[in-house]
């Protein structure tokens, strides 16, 4: 009778109904809950939200981490992409962003980095 008087804590029910969840549904049971969790969420909270905590994310990964964590972390998306996608891939890529830098950008600052890169290229090849 002293079992029977016994109760559960919250975390132990949580717990028990986990495991009995886990041991029920599959991958795409969780799948489909994560996706209506995901879309309920952006229905209530609008892309500030999202701009948000992004931003807090980005800077509690820089605060945690150096400059050698993102080289690998950015030559593994590179051999990822390279892996999965075509020239016509980077064509259009290039190209929106070649639109997308000419329509934020005026001449002045063509001429400034034209310069910037010329002076890189002498220095490169001995000229002073």
């Amino acid at each position: 009778m002293a079992d029977k008087d016994k109760k559960m804590t919250v975390e132990e029910a949580g717990r028990k109904g986990g495991e009995a969840t886990a041991d029920s549904h599959d991958k795409a049971f969780y799948q489909e809950i994560g996706k209506k969790g995901g879309e309920t969420t952006a229905e209530k909270h609008g892309k500030e939200f999202y701009q948000d905590i992004g931003k807090k994310g980005g800077e509690a990964t820089a605060d945690s981490h150096d400059k050698e964590f993102y080289q690998e972390i950015g030559k593994k998306g590179g051999e990822s992409t390279a892996e999965n996608h075509d020239k016509e891939f980077y064509q259009e890529i290039g190209k929106k962003g070649g639109e997308a830098t000419a329509d934020s950008h005026d001449k002045e600052f063509y001429q400034e980095i034209g310069e910037k890169g010329g002076n890189a290229r002498a220095k490169n090849n001995g000229e002073d």
